[in-house]
């Protein structure tokens, strides 16, 4: 399989996803796709994201997740120059200030 991201193996598991019904299926997809340690690494991603957006310091969320202070800045370095799409899920979700939940 070659590096490329965007690739119709990729397509088709981002489609696979989309089928996900509700959180219980979306647990037993991961739990079966991943190991455990590749999803709590997802897992804590996302929450040092928004602890990021929510404006606590590198030290506060790394004592909080357990983060190191290399994934801290990864996720930043995202936020700051990547897609949008942390700070677009947290927006949907209704977890930046000022936002609200949909659905």
């Amino acid at each position: 399989m070659n590096n490329n991201v965007h690739s119709e193996a990729a397509d088709r598991l981002f489609d696979a996803i989309l089928t996900l019904k509700d959180r219980e299926e979306c647990y037993r997809f991961f739990e079966d796709i991943c190991t455990v340690n590749e999803l709590l690494s997802f897992i804590q991603r996302y929450e040092v994201a928004l602890m990021l957006r929510r404006g606590l310091t590198y030290l506060e969320i790394a004592e909080l997740t357990g983060a190191s202070t290399a994934t801290i800045s990864r996720v930043n370095r995202a936020i700051n120059t990547g897609n949008g799409s942390y700070d677009m899920s947290l927006r949907r979700l209704g977890l930046l200030a000022g936002e609200e939940k949909h659905g």
